[in-house]
C-alpha cells in the first residue's frame, strides 16, 4: 500500500486551522444583531470593529509572508492561533464599544491574518510541486467549509442561548487546532528528510535570510511590484473582490435578510448554503487554474458575481426562497474562486521567490476593499435604512473588475 505523502498531512492541518480562523471572521454578521440588542451600540460602530479587523488582517499579509520566511511555518501558526484565542477570551469581559474595536478589530484581526492571507500560497508553494493549484484551491475553500458547518450552529446557539456560547465554541476549536499544529506542522519538507509532493530528485535548499528585517522584505517586495502594471490590475480587481465578498456579503448579508423579515437561523443557513458551493467552486477553480488561462477565469468569475449581486435585492423584495436559493448557489460557486487564479498569475508574473510577499500586498488591497464595504454598508444602512444601494454598487464594481483582469498581459509558465 502506497504511503501518504507528509505534504497532505500538512495540508489537512492547515485546512482545519484556516477553518477556525475563517469562521471567526465570517461569523461577524451573526453577531451584529445580538451585540446591538445587548449593549445598545450603533450598528455602524459594530460594523467599524469588523471593518478594522478585515483591514488589519489584510494589510498585515505581506509582513506575515516575510515573517514566515524568517521565523518558520510552525512558530508562526502557533503564535497566530494563540493570538486568536486571546482575542476570543477577551470578548467575554468587554462592556464598551471601544473594547469591541480593540478586541475584534485589533487582536482577532491580527490573529486571523496569517491563516487568511498568505498561508495557503506559502504551504502550496513550499510543500507541493505537482497539484499546486489544487492545493491552493482546497486551502482557500477551507474558509467556506467552516462557514458551511459552523454558521448555522453559531446562529442556533445565539438564538437559544447567547452570543457568548457561540464564542465559547470557537475558542474550544481554536485550542484543539493549537495542539494539532504543535504536533503535526513542520517548517519545510527538508526538516523530515523528504522533498515536496511531486518533486523529482533533490533540489538544494534555499538559505533562509534570518538576519533580514521583515518590514524591509515586505516593502522591498512592494517597491518591485508597483513598477509592474499587472500588480495594479490584480490589486484593483482584488479590492473589488474583497468589497463584494467578506466586506459586504460576509458582514451584512444576514442583517440584510433580517431586514426583510427572514429569521436569523434561516439567513445564516443561506450563507452556510453558499459555503457548500463555495467549497466546490474554489476547489474546481484551483484545478482549472492549473490548466487554463487564469485571466479569462477571473473575467468570468467577476462578471458572474456582479450579475448575482444585482439579483439579490430583487430576490429579497419578492420574498422568493427559490430566487434566494439560486443566488446562494450562483454566488457560492464564485465566492473565493478568484483566489487560485490570482495567486497563479502573481506567481507567473513575479516568480516563486517574490510571489508570497507580493501576493500579500495584493491581498491587502482585497481586505481594504472588504473594510470599505463592511463599514460603508453600515453607513448606507444608517442613512437609507436599507442595504440595497450597497449591493447594487458592488455588482457594478464587479463588472469593472472583469475588465481589469482581462487586460493583464499573458505570462509564460516559466515561473511555475
Amino acid at each position: 500500500m502506497k504511503r501518504i505523502h507528509y505534504s497532505w498531512l500538512i495540508l489537512v492541518v492547515t485546512f482545519f486551522s484556516i477553518i477556525v480562523a475563517g469562521i471567526t471572521i465570517s461569523s461577524a454578521g451573526v453577531f451584529i444583531d445580538p451585540l446591538e440588542r445587548e449593549f445598545h451600540w450603533e450598528r455602524s460602530t459594530i460594523a467599524l470593529a469588523f471593518a478594522i479587523s478585515l483591514f488589519l488582517y489584510g494589510i498585515s499579509g505581506p509582513f506575515m509572508a516575510a515573517l514566515l520566511e524568517i521565523i518558520g511555518l510552525k512558530k508562526m501558526m502557533l503564535s497566530a492561533m494563540a493570538t486568536l484565542m486571546v482575542g476570543m477570551a477577551f470578548t467575554f469581559i468587554m462592556s464598551q464599544a471601544w473594547q469591541l474595536i480593540i478586541i475584534w478589530g485589533g487582536i482577532i484581526g491580527l490573529g486571523a491574518s496569517l491563516f487568511l492571507t498568505v498561508l495557503s500560497p506559502y504551504v502550496a508553494n513550499h510543500w507541493f510541486v505537482k497539484r499546486r493549484g489544487l492545493a491552493v484551491g482546497i486551502l482557500t475553500a477551507s474558509t467556506a467549509t467552516g462557514q458551511l458547518i459552523l454558521l448555522p450552529v453559531l446562529a442556533m446557539m445565539i438564538e437559544h442561548y447567547s452570543w457568548r456560547g457561540a464564542i465559547s465554541l470557537i475558542l474550544i476549536l481554536s485550542a484543539i487546532m493549537f495542539m494539532l499544529i504543535a504536533i503535526v506542522i513542520k517548517n519545510k519538507p527538508q526538516d523530515i528528510g523528504i522533498t515536496p509532493y511531486g518533486q523529482e530528485g533533490v533540489v538544494e535548499e534555499q538559505p533562509v535570510h534570518i538576519n533580514k528585517n521583515p518590514i524591509t522584505i515586505a516593502f522591498n517586495g512592494l517597491l518591485a511590484a508597483v513598477k509592474v502594471k499587472a500588480f495594479w490590475l490584480l490589486a484593483g480587481s482584488f479590492f473589488i473582490c474583497g468589497l463584494s465578498t467578506s466586506g459586504l456579503i460576509g458582514t451584512h448579508f444576514v442583517s440584510y435578510c433580517i431586514s426583510f423579515g427572514i429569521p436569523l437561523v434561516t439567513a445564516a443557513s443561506l450563507l452556510s448554503f453558499m459555503g457548500v458551493f463555495n467549497l466546490l467552486g474554489t476547489t474546481i477553480s484551483g484545478w482549472l487554474s492549473d490548466r487554463f488561462d487564469n485571466r479569462w477565469l477571473l473575467f468570468w468569475y467577476y462578471l458572474l458575481r456582479g450579475t448575482s449581486l444585482l439579483l439579490l435585492p430583487y430576490a429579497l423584495a419578492q420574498g422568493s426562497l427559490i430566487l434566494l436559493t439560486i443566488f446562494a448557489i450562483f454566488y457560492g460557486l464564485d465566492w473565493i474562486a478568484t483566489v487560485p487564479p490570482t495567486i497563479s498569475i502573481t506567481r507567473q508574473t513575479f516568480g516563486m521567490q517574490q510571489s508570497s510577499v507580493i501576493y500579500g500586498w495584493i491581498f491587502a488591497a482585497h481586505q481594504v476593499g472588504a473594510a470599505v464595504a463592511a463599514y460603508g454598508g453600515g453607513l448606507i444602512y444608517k442613512f437609507f435604512n436599507a442595504y440595497t444601494w450597497a449591493f447594487f454598487l458592488a455588482g457594478l464594481f464587479c463588472a469593472m473588475a472583469s475588465l481589469c483582469v482581462i487586460i493583464i498581459k499573458k505570462q509564460p509558465k516559466a515561473h511555475l
